[in-house]
């Protein structure tokens, strides 16, 4: 008798997989989409020094990066709003002098919609940041840049995440003293993002499931990576996380370290901030800490038990594909653990805040 045995059945995609696997294609469209518009933002933006980033969540670990590359690559102050001042208290201030960029994936989250209409009523001019095109933020933005991430239906936001990195790169170059300078590079994202959805993450799945604690540091334009990284951790594995710069995690906070601790480590491939990362990086490792790596170069995977390939391109760019690597790892751990990455506990796709 002849035995027939069957390949095994791989085990069906997530949709947070599925999402995940669209961001090239989504980041290229909305570089398509809003690229268009930049000559519109300069406009919007002539005499206004101060630029405010105004967005939760997800979105908020987006406008740390914006917050970034606004002061480096524009040159001009920029600040994360605090909602409350607007939604709670009612201040008034004078914000004649101030663009104000307020990102929400929905476009519905009311707290920002209202936060952005109270900026307006102060005199900001206001940069909106949204996946819909219909949505009150839309309507309520001067100037509305909409991300091509297409129906998210996975909760933890993937796509919809690097497509506002996407929109708030174009944003804040046309704030620069000469809009176009990042075109040749921003060229290359999608290609680059392609790339992160290459090899294996199993390797970086095993490490977290181990973990007691974990921690996430980085500094600098890829500091919002590090933060969108803990949170996905949290609210996809459930693992408590805390996300802290490379310069306050040096302070107190590095007596935690220890061989209970993994420490995900985040950096681009270059820039000011690569020597302190991979410097932190033996620091952590003497403490007895396990460490993840997520980009860096090769001097800095050599110092990581587990490093996850960065894109190819320049630390100013980087945050846009740095954070997919991530993303496929913490979506293998909660089918490791046995969650759902899909719907974790506890949470909807909007949330409102006062």
């Amino acid at each position: 008798m002849i035995v027939v045995v069957s390949p095994p059945v791989p085990a069906p995609a997530t949709q947070m997989a599925r999402e995940i696997a669209e961001q090239p294609a989504a980041l290229a469209a909305t570089f398509e989409h809003v690229l268009p518009l930049r000559h519109e933002i300069t406009r919007l933006a002539a005499g206004r020094r101060h630029v405010i980033f105004v967005a939760r969540g997800s979105s908020d670990n987006a406008g740390v990066y914006g917050r970034y590359l606004t002061e480096i690559h524009a040159g001009r102050q920029a600040s994360l709003a605090a909602p409350s001042v607007a939604t709670l208290y009612g201040a008034n201030l004078d914000l004649s002098n101030s663009l104000v960029v307020a990102v929400s994936q929905s476009g519905a989250t009311q707290e920002i919609v209202d936060t952005a209409e109270w900026a307006k009523r102060n005199g900001a001019a206001i940069v909106g940041i949204t996946n819909d095109g219909n949505s009150p933020l839309a309507s309520t933005a001067d100037v509305a840049l909409i991300t091509q991430a297409g129906q998210e239906l996975a909760v933890p936001a993937t796509k919809t995440y690097t497509t506002q990195l996407a929109a708030i790169t174009v944003a804040v170059d046309a704030l620069a003293q000469k809009p176009g300078t990042l075109d040749a590079d921003i060229a290359r994202v999608p290609e680059a993002a392609a790339k992160m959805l290459e090899g294996s993450v199993d390797a970086a799945a095993d490490l977290l499931a181990g973990a007691h604690d974990v921690l996430s540091s980085g500094r600098g334009l890829t500091f919002g990576t590090t933060l969108e990284v803990a949170l996905k951790l949290e609210e996809t594995c459930l693992q408590p996380v805390r996300g802290l710069s490379y310069a306050d995690l040096k302070h107190g906070p590095i007596a935690v370290v220890d061989a209970d601790l993994v420490t995900i480590l985040v950096a681009a491939g270059d820039g000011p901030a690569l020597p302190g990362m991979t410097e932190l990086a033996s620091i952590v490792r003497e403490k007895g800490s396990k460490i993840l790596g997520i980009g860096g170069d090769a001097t800095f995977a050599s110092r990581c038990d587990v490093n996850l390939a960065g894109p190819d391109l320049p630390e100013t760019l980087a945050p846009l594909a740095l954070v997919i690597p991530a993303q496929r790892a913490i979506e293998a751990l909660a089918r490791k653990l046995g969650l759902d990455p899909d719907a974790p506990r506890g949470l909807r796709k909007v949330t409102q805040t006062d």
